[in-house]
């Protein structure tokens, strides 16, 4: 797979001048693809920092080398976006794209499904619709996975699977600002590569992030109250309070209504339990601007960009995870305005658990995903990177993958320069390895990258 006229015209279109971390993430993709070996890549970048266009360019290279490419999200709501993006761009380059998701039409679906399976689609943009047993691709040869931490092991496995065997399997290229703990666990044995985006586009600001307690929960209103009064606008983010549904909403239709007395403007409210429609109108009107506060869910974790909104309120940041919590942070400072997060921490005895306390204290210092990512892998670890647990400690028995990472590392780049000398194991040393995996029990079993 090379890139061709798609590509270069898919350049030509970009509105933007790339990046030279996005050309870098370029060429590396574009090495494995032409590898002759099956790519398994992590595009770690922040919100921000280009991972669409790099991708884009890829999806471009696989429809000029003639095969089918497909980009999936974790949400309708992203998957449009991307959609809405991208296929302008698509369209410019030759490449034609279409979009899949569980809200198609019975007719829209048939034809597009007819699409893919025919091949006259290059490019397929979807949610979860785009591994159901009845969709059938042409010649997937590249799948791109956006959101990567929303997934769990199987569903990525089972877009890998729509893949022709012929072509020696889907490569595989995933996209997050936060990589889930397996993930950063296979970078460190080797299985997966990654390439970082560490520029940010012109413009964008820092967040300031502070931590309270829920005490000061009235603090906080107060002030909202007034940089709402000066034209600013906020999310509210209210927390998953037990396992009932009805309770989270309740509790979110309760900050709402108490926000519109104190602040005497009209809040928007978005969650999970809206129908789509719905939902998706109180976001525009929100982006739009006639919104000043939103109270919603981590229905607004990912797909939601309003460069003008500067204020992020989570009320018990404490129940939610590192991943989120740098995702929900992200929805603000995507302008030009001075932006702040506030973590309002609640607990019966005041007094927050120490990892707890380490989680919120990762977020206030510092606004690097990957940072963010390692210390999310500290505390939760990696799971089983020969199973499906995507966080956890297994019983290691050999090494620790957090304490022994640098020695991790450099064993994996040892490996790749074995079996780039020596890829059948004949030497004395390719014997020797042989040995230990005999001991080890090592059964040929591979981890499947994320």
């Amino acid at each position: 797979m090379a890139p061709g006229e798609a590509s270069v015209r898919l350049l030509a279109a970009l509105p933007f001048a790339l990046t030279g971390a996005q050309e870098q993430a370029i060429a590396e993709i574009r090495a494995d693809l032409s590898s002759g070996e099956q790519m398994g890549r992590l595009l770690q970048g922040d919100v921000g920092s280009g991972k669409t266009a790099v991708a884009a360019l890829a999806l471009a290279d696989a429809a000029s080398s003639g095969f089918q490419a497909a980009l999936m999200a974790p949400t309708e709501i992203l998957a449009r976006q991307h959609y809405d993006k991208l296929s302008p761009l698509l369209d410019q380059a030759g490449v034609r794209s279409l979009l899949l998701t569980g809200r198609d039409t019975p007719a829209e679906r048939r034809r597009k499904l007819a699409a893919l399976a025919s091949g006259e689609a290059q490019v397929a943009i979807g949610t979860h619709a785009l591994f159901q047993d009845a969709v059938q691709f042409h010649g997937l040869a590249l799948a791109v996975i956006d959101e990567q931490h929303r997934f769990g092991v199987r569903e990525r496995q089972r877009l890998q699977a729509k893949g022709d065997p012929a072509l020696g399997g889907v490569h595989l290229l995933t996209m997050s600002a936060t990589p889930i703990p397996r993930t950063l666990e296979l970078t460190q044995y080797g299985e997966l590569e990654v390439s970082r985006l560490m520029e940010k586009p012109p413009g964008r600001t820092p967040v300031t992030t502070a931590v309270l307690p829920l005490a000061r929960i009235g603090e906080v209103a107060k002030r909202l109250k007034a940089a709402v009064e000066a034209g600013a606008q906020a999310y509210w983010i209210c927390p998953l309070v037990a396992e009932s549904e009805a309770i989270d909403l309740a509790a979110a239709e309760d900050r709402a209504e108490d926000l519109r007395k104190l602040l005497g403007t009209e809040v928007g409210l978005a969650h999970g339990q809206m129908p789509g429609a719905e939902r998706e109108a109180v976001m525009a009107e929100f982006a739009a601007g006639r919104l000043p506060v939103l109270v919603a869910t981590t229905v607004v974790e990912v797909g939601v960009d309003v460069p003008n909104a500067s204020i992020m309120v989570i009320e018990h940041a404490d129940r939610f995870g590192l991943a989120q919590l740098h995702q929900l942070r992200g929805r603000v400072g995507r302008g030009a305005k001075a932006s702040s997060c506030i973590l309002l921490y609640g607990v019966e005895d005041g007094a927050l658990g120490e990892t707890a306390k380490e989680r919120l204290e990762t977020l206030r210092r510092t606004e690097d995903g990957f940072v963010i990512a390692e210390e999310d892998f500290r505390l939760r670890g990696g799971g089983d990177p020969l199973g499906l647990k995507q966080s956890g400690f297994p019983a290691y028995r050999f090494a620790d993958p957090i304490r022994h990472r640098s020695l991790l590392l450099a064993a994996a780049d040892d490996a790749r320069l074995l079996l780039g000398r020596d890829p059948d194991l004949t030497s004395e040393r390719g014997q020797a390895v042989r040995l230990l995996e005999a001991l080890f029990d090592w059964k040929n079993e591979r981890p499947s990258a994320d």
